[in-house]
């Protein structure tokens, strides 16, 4: 009986590592900027580019923020700026909210920073194949804003 049951103990071992690893979300881009000093100026435009080879595949595009408990706003105001591989550019402001309509911040929480994500666009395609570059800039009202450690761009296949 003793023989058996090492085999068994491997096999619910590795089933066990490769369950776990099919869980975590897989990214086919994925680039962090840190902020030094936790500090956003207008100037300060954070660049990440990528290619898609295939343009039949959906895309979900997502921030990840992550800030200082003692970020002064509900939200961030941004300004994305798509550049395409033929050049073309298209523009769009978005505001994220980092926080509910009562005040309390969103996503995970430690005593003194939050992380949390946030779609940019869910379930969409590119149209060219090749190099994009989105540039994202700070639009809030103040520069420099302070609060904000790091901002990273995530790009995943949409689930079917």
């Amino acid at each position: 009986m003793r023989n058996m049951s090492a085999p068994l103990i491997r096999l619910l071992v590795v089933g066990t590592l490769i369950l776990v690893a099919a869980c975590k979300p897989r990214y086919l881009f994925e680039q962090t900027h840190s902020l030094p000093n936790a500090s956003w100026d207008y100037a300060d435009t954070l660049r990440f580019s990528f290619d898609i080879p295939d343009t039949t595949q959906r895309y979900d595009l997502l921030v990840a923020i992550e800030h200082s408990t003692d970020y002064p706003w509900q939200n961030l105001y941004t300004r994305i700026h798509t550049v395409f591989p033929d050049g073309q550019r298209l523009n769009k402001p978005i505001s994220f909210e980092l926080s509910n309509e009562l005040g309390l911040w969103q996503g995970k929480c430690s005593s003194r920073t939050c992380r949390l994500e946030l779609p940019i666009q869910q379930n969409t395609y590119f149209n060219q194949p090749g190099r994009y570059t989105i540039l994202l800039e700070q639009f809030m009202r103040e520069t420099p804003i302070t609060g904000i450690r790091s901002i990273s761009l995530k790009i995943r296949q949409a689930p079917l």
